[in-house]
Formats: structure tokens, C-alpha cells, sequence
């Protein structure tokens, strides 16, 4: 029987996504979970997998197109008798918009591991892959590809004319930029700003670090001291869907992770919640699979804030924007050296770090927000609290 191939909906806000590519062609048999085509979001790239076995009939769209969710994208046949047989099918003679073959199209290969290969230079020929029957997978190429030296760096190609300045963007890049523009001029953003004196924090985790086991970054405990806060104060814990307000039952934190592809969020569940050394563990591998490329939907799904941390770059303040579909987003600065008055009004040394929080207007106030702020700053500047459970 004839069934349709359509745009999936990969995330609670999720309205459209881009065709990456085709990874079967018209006349194609397939298995039920192999790929059959990617999908790329503001979020990330996503193999969509085979529901049945079945025939790969036709594409109804090209690779490269970016659609609305639901829209029909190709046709398969799954067998059943009433709309075909399970014998051979009958396909068109010139499909309308299949993707032609790739070189090495022999290799046992996810579409995904193909595309990092030919971003990286990598030829697939000389990768094990870990999959079923050595199929090579993602991560097969992300160790190839840490075991290769970097190739020497190739002149940069020619600047354009004028008029010829525009620059090609990925289905990744021009989602990212609707729904950023978007939450930008829907959202009634507001920002509160202050410093968090992180001495004795700096202090703490140098002291961990030094005991072995657990290696803490900064971030590790700003992400728990907004999960912190976000179980003590539940009213901050919203966020604005439709035309009202959904209460979070979860203490999930974003965490803003940039990768060359463009900048991904995967989201913490319960980082209020967890213990120090298995919060720094998940958020360790949160960010390795955000800049591998392995981040699914669901896991950039959720939370009503996220954590965008410029520290290392030299930042006094960073004022973000929103992530679509959240309530705030915390700008972290570097830590700066300065002399404040001590109790006794004499100059006193400290490490200050420059906080900006982005708040939705509709979810909360300045009293609101101020107070979520200032329990984050107090987890900051007294961080033994972050090793104490909930």
C-alpha cells in the first residue's frame, strides 16, 4: 500500500525543518529503522528512520528545501496487499527529486557519517565502523577524525564582488536566524544585571579539582546554582505557551554550546536535583555530543532557561537573547579582579563575575526575576550549598 513520507515534528516548538538529504533512491528496498532520510532543525541534524520495511517509491521534495511540519516529502510502498504487493514495485522513471548517488556509495555508511566524513576531509575507506556489519557510524568518524592530523590550512577562497556577496546558509543557520528574529521582536524581553563574588567558589573548585576524581568546571556549578534556584523558587520555573502560563515540574537547565555547525542547547533534566559529580558528568557529555553532532530533538527540548557562558572569551557582560520557547537566559561574563570596600571601607581584592539575566515579561516581573537572580548569586558566592542535597 502507497503511504507518505512527511516533515516530522521533532520538538514541542518545532514548525518547519530542512531536507537535508535522501539516503535511499526510488526503487530502493529498505528495512524497518534504517535511515531513510535527515532532517535538520535550529536544533540539530536527525535521521529519520523506516516505520516498516517497505519500497522507496518516489521524492516528492528536493534535498535542500525547507518545509512545514506535516508536508509530504516522498512515497513508499509497505507491502500490504490493497494498495501493492510484496513484490516488485513499479517506480518512476524519472524521479522527481531523489538525491544522486554519492562516491563510495558501497561503504556501509550512516548519511550522517558521510556528511561529517566530506565536511572533514576524511576518506570513509579507511574508517572501522562499530555499527551492524561494520556500518559506520557518527562517532566512527569523530575518532577517525581525532586520530587524523589536521591537514594543512588551504588558502582562503576569493571575496566575492558585491555583487556577488551572498553567502550560502545551512538549513541549521537560517532556522536558527527566523526563530531567533522571532523571539527577539514577540518576546517583551527585560535584563537584570549584577555581580556574584566567586572567590570562595574559585577557591572550592580548585580544592575538588586538586582531590582527584571529578574535574568541576565553572559552568558546572552555574548550571546547578540555576537548578538550585529554580526548585526554590517554582514561580521562575514557567514558561509562556499560546496565550498563557505552563508551570515546569522539572528543574531543567539549558546549556548554550557553540559548535561549528552553529550553536545547539541540549537541555539537563533535574540539574537542581543531582549531585555535583553527576551533574558535571552529564553536562560533560551533553556538550561532547552537542559538538559531535549527536544531540536528538528531545534532548534540546524543555526547561524554561537556558545558560549562555562567555567567560572565557574576555567578557565583562554578555546580554543574550532568549531561547525560543524558554522564560530567561543568563549571560556569564569572565571573572575580573577588582578592589571593592571592605566591612572596615578599605580596598579589598575580588573575583567578580558579570551576570546578565534575560527575562520573558510575561512570565516574570522585576521583584520576580530580581529575586530568582539573587539566589543564584548566593549559590554562587556560597557554594558549599551546591554540595548539599535538595
Amino acid at each position: 500500500m502507497r503511504q507518505a513520507f512527511t516533515m516530522p515534528k521533532l520538538g514541542l516548538t518545532m514548525a518547519e525543518g530542512a531536507l537535508v538529504e535522501w539516503s535511499v533512491q526510488p526503487g530502493d528496498r529498505f528495512v524497518k529503522d534504517q535511515c531513510i532520510f535527515i532532517v535538520e532543525t535550529d536544533k540539530a541534524a536527525n535521521e529519520i528512520g523506516a516505520e516498516a520495511d517497505g519500497v522507496m517509491l518516489e521524492a516528492v521534495q528536493a534535498a535542500g528545501v525547507t518545509v512545514p511540519v506535516g508536508t509530504v516529502l516522498g512515497y513508499w510502498d509497505d507491502g500490504v496487499a490493497g494498495g501493492g504487493s510484496g513484490g516488485d514495485v513499479p517506480v518512476p522513471q524519472t524521479p522527481v527529486a531523489a538525491a544522486s548517488a554519492q562516491p563510495g556509495e558501497r561503504l556501509l555508511a550512516t548519511p550522517l557519517a558521510r556528511r561529517m566524513a566530506s565536511l572533514r576531509g576524511i576518506d570513509l575507506a579507511q574508517v572501522r565502523g562499530s555499527g551492524p556489519r561494520g556500518r559506520i557510524k557518527a562517532a566512527d568518524v569523530e575518532s577517525a577524525s581525532a586520530a587524523t592530523p589536521a591537514p594543512a590550512t588551504a588558502a582562503p577562497p576569493a571575496v566575492p564582488s558585491q555583487a556577488e556577496g551572498r553567502i550560502a546558509t545551512s538549513g541549521v543557520q537560517a532556522a536558527m536566524a527566523r526563530r531567533l528574529t522571532a523571539a527577539k521582536q514577540e518576546v517583551p524581553h527585560f535584563y537584570l544585571a549584577r555581580e556574584a563574588d566567586v572567590g570562595r567558589l574559585m577557591a572550592l573548585r580548585a580544592e575538588l579539582n586538586e582531590a582527584g576524581g571529578h574535574r568541576f568546571t565553572l559552568n558546572h556549578f552555574i548550571v546547578a546554582a540555576l537548578g538550585r534556584a529554580l526548585v526554590d523558587f517554582p514561580q521562575a520555573n514557567r514558561v509562556w505557551q499560546g496565550k498563557g502560563l505552563v508551570q515546569l515540574e522539572g528543574s531543567d537547565v539549558g546549556i548554550a554550546v557553540n559548535t561549528q555547525k552553529g550553536l545547539f542547547v541540549p537541555v539537563l533534566r533535574e540539574a537542581g536535583r543531582l549531585p555535583m559529580s553527576e551533574l558535571a558528568q552529564r553536562a560533560r557529555s551533553a556538550v561532547e555530543r552537542a559538538r559531535a553532532g549527536h544531540l536528538t530533538a528531545p534532548e534540546m527540548s524543555g526547561g524554561a532557561l537556558t545558560v549562555s557562558n562567555a567567560g572565557m572569551h574576555d567578557v565583562t557582560y554578555m546580554t543574550p537573547i532568549i531561547n525560543p520557547g524558554q522564560a530567561m537566559i543568563l549571560g556569564v561574563g569572565s571573572v575580573r579582579q577588582v578592589f571593592r570596600p571592605d566591612a572596615q571601607r578599605q580596598p579589598a581584592l575580588r573575583s567578580e563575575m558579570g551576570l546578565v539575566l534575560a527575562c520573558d515579561h510575561r512570565v516574570l516581573d522585576g521583584v520576580s526575576g530580581l529575586g530568582f537572580l539573587g539566589r543564584v548569586v548566593a549559590y554562587l558566592e556560597q557554594p558549599l550549598g551546591l554540595l548539599i542535597g535538595t
